[in-house]
C-alpha cells in the first residue's frame, strides 16, 4: 500500500484528475493518499471530491488532508508537486512589466522574464519541499507538474539528494495533433522525442511502419491545417521538426513572432495558435482561478477514470514493475543527449519500471534542434544561479541572454525592467536576491 502525497492539492480539478489516475489501477486502489495544502477552503474541497471517489468507485484507498507538509510526508513513497507560489499578482506583474517593455509573453511561465520570475519565487519553495524530503522520507520520489519544469528540477539536481522527475503532457499532446494533421489515428502513431522541456523534438514520427513528415509537410501547405499550428509549421519548415509545444507558447522562446504586431496577427489563428495575441493567457488564468474557488462537482464529474498524465502509470510500473516508455524530464548526467550539456535538464524517453526511470541515449541532436535548445538552457542554467546563490548578476544576465527579450529591448531597457520586477515582486523573492534592488551589472 504506497503512500502517496499531493502537495499543492487544492489544485483540485488537476488533483481530482491524477487521483481518478491512480485509482483507476486495481494495484494502486488501496494507496494511502495524504492531500496538503495551505488554502484551507480548497484543500477541503479537494479532500470532499477524493473520498466521494473512493466511495462511489468502491476501492479500499484512505485519503487525509493536512496543511502541516512535514506530517504529510513522513513515510511518503511519492510526492506529486502541484504548487502554485505567489498566486495572481505576481504573476501578473510578471506579464505586465515586460510588456510595457515590449516583451509581448503569452504566458510567461517557462522562459523569458515571467518563467525566470516564477522560477526564482518558486524554487525556494520546492528546497524546502526537498528538506523535509530528505529528513522524512529520503527514498520517495518527487513528480513535479510543476513549471518553469527545467528550471525547477534542474535546481533540484543540483542542490539537493532528491529523486526528482519532472512530468508535462506536450508529448502526448503533440501526438494528437500530428495525428490529426495528417488524418491517421493517434493509436498509430510511433515517435522519437526529444529536447527540453517544452522545445523538444519529434526526431521520428511513422504510423503503420511510414514516415509522416512527408505527409505533414504537404498538410501544412493546406491553410486550414496551418492556421491551426502556425508557429511550429514555421518552425518545421525552416528547421526540419516538429516541436512538442503548442505554438503560443513555443512563440515565446525564440526570437522570431512576438516582436511585430503584423508577425503576430500572421501567426495568430485557430485552435493551437489562437492565443498569440499578448497576455490573453493571463486574464483567461485569473477567470479560471475565480472559477476553481466556486468549483462543485457531480457524481458524473467524480467517476474513478484515466486521463493522459504520467503520474500514476510512473507509480504503476515502479509498484508493479510493468514496463513503459514515457518521455519524462531529467538530468543530461551522462550525456543522454550528446550535443547538450550535462548538467542540463532534458526531456527524453525514459523506460520505467521496477528498477526505476531509466534514461533512453539519443545520441546528438540535429545541430539547427540543438543550438535552438542551447539558446534556452543558458538562460536556464543562469536562473538556477541566481536562485541558488541570490546572484543579481546572474538574473540579469539570464534575461539578457533570453531570445525573445533580446529581440525586444536594449541592454538599458532590460536593466530597467529586472529592476521594475525586483521591485513589484519583493515580498515574493529570497531576501539576498533582493537586497539591493537597483544594483546593475558590474562594468568591467
Amino acid at each position: 500500500m504506497p503512500k502517496l502525497v499531493f502537495i499543492g492539492a487544492g489544485s483540485m480539478v488537476f488533483a481530482k484528475n491524477l487521483l481518478g489516475d491512480i485509482l483507476s489501477y486495481s494495484e494502486l486502489a488501496d494507496s494511502e493518499i495524504v492531500l496538503m495544502d495551505i488554502d484551507d477552503h480548497r484543500l477541503e474541497q479537494t479532500k470532499r471530491a477524493a473520498q466521494t471517489m473512493i466511495e462511489t468507485g468502491g476501492v479500499e484507498a484512505t485519503v487525509q488532508a493536512t496543511t502541516d507538509r512535514r506530517e504529510a510526508l513522513e513515510g511518503a513513497d511519492y510526492v506529486l508537486n502541484m504548487i502554485n507560489v505567489g498566486g495572481t499578482e505576481p504573476f501578473e506583474n510578471e506579464i505586465r512589466i515586460p510588456e510595457k517593455y515590449g516583451v509581448k509573453q503569452a504566458i510567461g511561465d517557462t522562459l523569458g522574464p515571467g518563467g525566470i520570475f516564477r522560477g526564482l519565487r518558486t524554487i525556494p519553495a520546492m528546497l524546502n519541499i526537498a528538506a523535509d524530503m530528505e529528513d522524512l522520507c529520503p527514498d520517495a520520489l518527487l513528480l513535479n507538474y510543476t513549471n518553469p519544469m527545467a528550471i525547477l528540477c534542474w535546481a533540484l539536481e543540483e542542490a539537493t539528494n532528491v529523486d526528482v522527475v519532472g512530468l508535462c503532457h506536450s508529448v502526448p499532446h503533440t501526438a494528437e495533433a500530428l495525428a490529426s494533421y495528417v488524418g491517421a489515428d493517434v493509436e498509430d502513431l510511433s515517435y522519437w522525442v526529444a529536447g527540453i522541456n517544452h522545445m523538444a523534438w519529434f526526431l521520428e514520427t511513422e504510423v503503420n511502419g511510414r514516415d509522416v513528415y512527408p505527409t505533414l509537410y504537404e498538410a501544412m501547405e493546406d491553410p486550414e491545417i496551418y492556421e491551426r499550428d502556425t508557429v511550429r509549421f514555421e518552425l518545421l519548415r525552416h528547421f526540419g521538426a516538429f516541436v512538442t509545444e503548442s505554438s503560443h507558447h513555443m512563440s515565446e522562446y525564440v526570437p522570431y513572432f512576438r516582436t511585430e504586431a503584423e508577425i503576430i496577427e500572421k501567426m495568430t489563428g485557430t485552435n493551437y495558435a489562437e492565443r498569440m495575441p499578448t497576455a490573453t493567457y493571463l486574464e483567461g488564468w485569473k477567470v479560471r482561478s475565480k472559477e476553481r474557488d466556486r468549483a462543485t462537482f457531480d457524481d458524473e464529474d467524480l467517476r474513478i477514470e484515466r486521463s493522459e498524465e504520467y503520474a500514476a502509470r510512473i507509480i504503476h510500473s515502479v509498484e508493479t514493475g510493468q514496463p513503459r516508455r514515457l518521455n519524462l524530464n531529467v538530468s543530461n548526467a551522462g550525456g543522454v543527449i550528446g550535443n547538450l550539456a550535462e548538467d542540463a535538464c532534458v526531456e527524453v524517453p525514459c523506460l520505467v519500471d521496477d528498477r526505476g526511470i531509466n534514461p533512453c541515449t539519443v545520441g546528438d541532436l540535429p545541430p539547427q534542434l540543438a543550438a535552438l535548445n542551447r539558446s534556452n538552457i543558458d538562460v536556464q542554467r543562469l536562473a538556477v544561479k541566481a536562485a541558488l546563490e541570490h546572484d543579481q548578476d546572474a538574473l540579469r544576465q539570464a534575461i539578457k541572454l533570453d531570445p525573445l527579450t533580446a529581440a525586444a529591448c536594449t541592454l538599458e531597457e532590460i536593466d530597467d525592467m529586472v529592476t521594475e520586477l525586483l521591485d513589484a515582486n519583493v515580498d515574493y523573492l529570497p531576501d539576498g536576491l533582493v537586497q539591493d534592488v537597483h544594483k546593475m551589472t558590474r562594468s568591467h
